[in-house]
């Protein structure tokens, strides 16, 4: 057993940077997926209605831990083999447009449908009558629900170590197996993970509460 020393507590701490990379891979390919989804709810089309619904109910239904295995491991039966960075990404990116998408659903039905049809009686096509009438309006509803779930996407990229990606949590793995001192390595963790989590989950709460005054 190794004696702890000040570099391997900076080992840790310096691979926050990871985490904090993956939690905006996941959260740039959650917000893209998320978008198509919400408007595939949202369409008229019940074809697409129906597959974003599947979608959300297989990601929302699954352990988040087994979407990470999966997109580890299916490729390679297919002859590819990807890094784990990039299965953590394309894992954690498939489970938050779930969330996002259904998240984003709620905001854009906030939305009167007076809305839409008054734009659609000015002539304004679909792109048109979405991206400048529609999600414009629904943004502003849709942001603090979107911060406070930016909480679990930081803490999901935890479960990316199972499949060999060295972030924060992994980091204190490997060093607790050289120390074994699993208390001081763990706790020094969650401190890392409270202290980024707490101020986007305030953020969110206040976000929220100047919302519900404007709608008053």
């Amino acid at each position: 057993m190794q004696e702890l020393t000040t570099d391997q507590v900076l080992y840790i701490l310096f691979s926050v940077r990871w985490t904090l990379l993956l939690s905006l891979f996941a959260l740039i390919g959650g917000a893209i997926g998320g978008l198509i989804v919400a408007r595939s709810r949202t369409c008229e089309l019940m074809p697409l209605r129906w597959l974003a619904m599947v979608y959300i109910t297989i990601f929302q239904g699954t352990p988040l831990l087994m979407q990470l295995f999966l997109a580890f491991f299916v490729p390679s039966l297919f002859g590819y083999n990807v890094d784990a960075l990039d299965a953590a990404a394309l894992g954690l990116s498939l489970n938050t447009s779930a969330f996002f998408g259904e998240i984003w659903r709620g905001s854009i039905e906030v939305v009167p449908r007076s809305q839409s049809e008054a734009a659609t009686s000015l002539g304004l096509g679909y792109f048109h009558r979405t991206f400048t009438i529609v999600i414009p309006q629904a943004i502003p509803v849709a942001i603090p629900p979107s911060i406070g779930f930016l909480v679990q996407i930081i803490k999901g990229t935890s479960l990316a170590s199972i499949i060999g990606f060295v972030e924060l949590t992994r980091a204190a793995q490997v060093i607790n197996d050289a120390t074994f001192r699993p208390f001081f390595h763990f706790g020094l963790v969650g401190l890392v993970y409270f202290c980024l989590c707490w101020p986007l989950s305030l953020y969110s709460n206040s976000l929220e509460r100047k919302l519900q005054i404007k709608q008053r």
